[in-house]
């Protein structure tokens, strides 16, 4: 088992270079050059002779600053914090350090770090809660597979899963914000509300989070539940639940201990992966509810061509999914013992 993981880890860096790479010399592609804008502004701003020459020191100066002079593969080196900048030390992402907003002014690693709390905080609420019905709904539904209970299931999961996020979220707005009034309809805080207590502040928070997480809920139903059913039913027709019911042994035993264990491989891949997509954050509810969220984050900073805040996200996505790959591989193992993972 430890070489094994050995080797993945090895494989992951590998991949981690060459992904980190691909991506810094795509967006370094665009027509976009951060110290000619600073230095540009500057030289507007200057009232004495020689405006060229102003210009031409201070875009030197900039690009020094940020690390963009010499080669893309000088830069690519700089960025990682493999290679010296040129008024010497190491200071890149391998570092911990992920540069400065050109947006914001200020480092990138401070700025995601409240999004990041809120969209952790968010996701694992929904996620928590969209398990905690859409598991118990499939198992229900594979065991009355065909029943009017299964069939109103099936139309409902499959109209929901149907209908795009943002539909559900307007419609939901609508429903319990203009015409019920019993949520606002967007924002993570009352105003004024800093001066509150601690526990009063908590709850104000939930209270404008309670219809994001209600529609991001609702938004994972559908197909979370017609998976679980799938899964399941493919379990109890295996020969091995024929085996256990001829013996037999109470249904829930047959259903909770024998089906469900053969129907958890496919669910597991499903689980840890929706798990490892609240790093990413929701994007479109963010958006919508004006939440300060990690995906809301990363759509400001493309559209205003922050491309330090960019590329820390993306790399952070990055080393999420290759570790999230090992980790599946490793519990597909304690899952189901026939599965071996030190080959």
């Amino acid at each position: 088992m430890g070489k094994y993981i050995l080797k993945r880890i090895a494989y992951i860096v590998l991949v981690f270079f060459i992904l980190s790479f691909l991506i810094f010399m795509i967006y370094n592609m665009l027509p976009i050059d951060k110290a000619a804008q600073v230095a540009t502004e500057e030289a507007k701003a200057y009232k004495g002779p020689n405006p060229k020459e102003y210009y031409e020191e201070r875009y030197e100066y900039w690009q020094k600053r940020y690390g963009t002079d010499g080669t893309k593969f000088e830069r690519y080196l700089r960025w990682l914090g493999l290679m010296k900048l040129t008024d010497g030390g190491y200071n890149g992402i391998l570092q911990g350090n992920f540069g400065e907003s050109t947006q914001q002014g200020k480092p990138v690693a401070e700025m995601i770090v409240e999004p990041m709390k809120n969209t952790i905080f968010i996701n694992i609420f929904a996620t928590i809660l969209a398990l905690g019905i859409t598991i118990p709904l499939g198992i229900f539904c594979a065991v009355k597979r065909g029943s009017k209970r299964d069939v109103g299931v099936q139309v409902g999961t499959l109209i929901g899963y149907s209908i795009p996020t943002f539909i559900i979220a307007i419609v939901f707005i609508w429903l319990f914000s203009i015409i019920l009034g019993w949520f606002p309809v967007s924002g993570m805080q009352t105003a004024g509300s800093l001066e509150w207590s601690a526990s009063a502040q908590f709850w104000d928070r939930m209270y404008h989070l309670a219809l994001p997480l209600i529609v991001m809920t609702f938004c994972s139903l559908g197909g979370m539940t017609r998976f679980v059913r799938a899964s399941m039913i493919e379990a109890l027709s295996m020969d091995c639940i024929r085996t256990a019911r001829a013996k037999g042994l109470r249904e829930k035993v047959v259903i909770y201990s024998h089906a469900w264990r053969n129907a958890l491989l496919p669910i597991t891949t499903l689980i840890i992966g929706w798990f490892l997509g609240i790093f990413s954050g929701s994007l479109m509810i963010e958006n919508i509810f004006a939440l300060n969220g990690i995906g809301r984050t990363y759509n400001m900073a493309l559209m205003a061509n922050d491309n330090e805040v960019v590329l820390a996200l993306q790399m952070f996505y990055i080393t999420i999914a290759l570790f999230g790959n090992l980790l599946i591989d490793l519990v597909y193992g304690l899952v189901d013992p026939r599965v071996r993972v030190n080959k």
